[in-house]
């Protein structure tokens, strides 16, 4: 019952009109970020960050706002995977496999409608999870103290890599550099200057939004320039749009495993939508009688992915706002605007801040209802935008990027550095080392650091008392299995390559 008058108490926040209309208008701005190929959730979260800032929207509101976004983006990367072959973002590369078939085939209208039903489904039972285990994880979290979560934070950064990379060792690369730039600035214990070299702009350390801003969206304008923006000046004509009622039935089995396949890979830290997307195609393609059938428009191919990845995404936030590790890169960018707004995600938020949490819930499940009723009708505008010019997207990423951080922080040197964060985004990306663990690495850093540090005080500089309780030890297992496991199965679980082209297919 608890539950039910908390849900009925975020509905009363959630539901007023002014909250409404930014989620119907964070649903739409999300489902065309996730659209336009390259760009993603992360992207999109990261540039509204700071126009949101600009705003005066209150924490509720900005919340509302952005996690609208971030489930918009999870739905609109399917539509570019299915009618160009072009994943929108990671998680939606799995949809390609069957969904781009069934749109050779004449069935893109099926195609859209399935995925969005199925993302629909994996996202809305997504969040009814995360509202029912939340608030039993926040009382597990009770039991951490400075050691758990330190090892907490070890398990984030080394399931960073996951199955979804190619290499371990750039993965730790990236965290390392991460948490070299978490350093840079004052030491709150000694007050001393670290890494600042004389530079006074240094001495508080670096802005994330300045370091997630440039390493996303600026990072993303350079690659734009390099390609000369091709891969966003191509449209598809759609034929009529039914509503395919026997593909639905067929596939509701494959929507509903590929949801609790994809909520579990998104609750586990740093795994992400992609591992969730991945894993529900490779459980749904396993379990199929006939596996031949996969990536020549299987429709559960569609299904299964999908649902995985918005439940994915659903499930990210149950440690984000629990324990304050993020599941993903995008929640890692919403734990900085939580942060932001001295807003302290942890055990103690669904008691200190019941009025967030449940408020977030609720514009959850009507952001969901939003995106169903809006994605079906609105594809073919949708198909309209992924044909933007270079000449037209460019300017306006870039003029978001450099106008909203500097009204955010009022700082030549802050843009400056964005641009400097986008270079070594764009040399990391070209050098196919990840960017996410950067990011981690400078919000979790100085919080790793200072549990550490209190570890150690607690226990007069005994290391082992890391390892002293069982949540610990586990935490310390699971890490390491996080780390070392993708090496040994990743030559067993290889993402299946795309399909040899059937040539009924390309006759006119």
């Amino acid at each position: 019952m608890d539950i039910l008058a908390n849900l009925a108490m975020g509905f009363e926040i959630a539901a007023s009109p002014y909250t409404l209309l930014l989620a119907v208008i964070g649903c739409f701005v999300g489902t065309i970020i996730g659209a336009l190929p390259g760009l993603g959730p992360s992207n999109g979260v990261a540039l509204l960050i700071p126009i949101s800032f600009s705003m005066g929207l209150d924490a509720i509101s900005a919340l509302v706002l952005l996690t609208s976004v971030y489930y918009g983006a999870m739905y609109g990367g399917r539509i570019s995977s299915i009618l160009l072959n072009i994943p929108g973002d990671e998680p939606a590369m799995m949809t390609t496999l069957d969904g781009y078939p069934m749109a050779r085939q004449g069935k893109a209208g099926e195609a859209l409608v399935i995925s969005g039903v199925a993302s629909f489904v994996g996202a809305f039972l997504a969040t009814i999870g995360l509202m029912i285990f939340a608030p039993y994880l926040a009382q597990v979290a009770f039991q951490f103290g400075p050691a758990e979560y330190f090892a907490l934070y070890m398990l984030a950064f080394c399931t960073l890599g996951g199955i979804g990379s190619n290499n371990q060792a750039k993965a730790a690369l990236a965290a390392a550099i991460g948490l070299a730039i978490a350093m840079i600035g004052m030491d709150q214990t000694t007050g001393m200057p670290r890494f600042t070299f004389g530079e006074m702009h240094l001495m508080d350390g670096v802005d994330f939004l300045v370091a997630i801003v440039g390493l996303f969206a600026v990072a993303e304008v350079f690659f734009f320039i390099e390609t000369h923006g091709k891969d966003s000046a191509i449209g598809v004509k759609l034929g009529k749009i039914l509503v395919p009622w026997r593909m639905l039935k067929d596939t509701t089995g494959a929507m509903l495993r590929g949801t609790g396949i994809g909520f579990v890979a998104g609750v586990l830290p740093g795994a992400g939508a992609s591992l969730g997307s991945f894993l529900a195609y490779m459980a749904e393609k396993s379990s199929a009688r006939d596996k031949s059938t996969f990536g020549k428009g299987n429709p559960r191919g569609v299904a299964a992915p999908e649902a995985g990845n918005n439940a994915a995404a659903g499930g990210a936030l149950v440690p984000m706002l629990t324990l304050g590790v993020p599941g993903s890169g995008t929640t890692a960018v919403l734990l900085a605007l939580l942060l932001t707004l001295n807003i302290t995600p942890g055990p103690l938020l669904f008691t200190e801040r019941p009025e967030v949490v449940w408020s977030l819930i609720a514009a959850l499940l009507i952001a969901n209802v939003v995106l169903l009723l809006m994605n079906v009708p609105m594809v073919k505008v949708f198909v309209h935008i992924l044909s933007v010019p270079a000449w037209i997207l460019l300017p306006g990423v870039t003029m978001v990027a450099f106008v909203g951080i500097y009204s955010l922080t009022g700082s030549s040197y802050d843009m400056l550095m964005m641009v400097g964060f986008g270079a070594l985004g764009y040399i990391m990306r070209k050098l196919d080392i990840p960017t996410v663990p950067v990011i981690l690495g400078i919000l979790l850093g100085n919080a790793m650091e200072d549990n550490l540090r209190r570890a150690m005080v607690l226990s007069n500089g005994d290391w082992t008392f890391l390892f002293s309780t069982p949540i610990a030890i586990g935490l310390w297992i699971a890490a390491l299995a996080g780390f070392l496991a993708p090496i040994f199965l990743r030559k067993v679980l290889k993402t299946p390559p795309l399909p040899e082209t059937d040539p009924s297919l390309n006759e006119d």
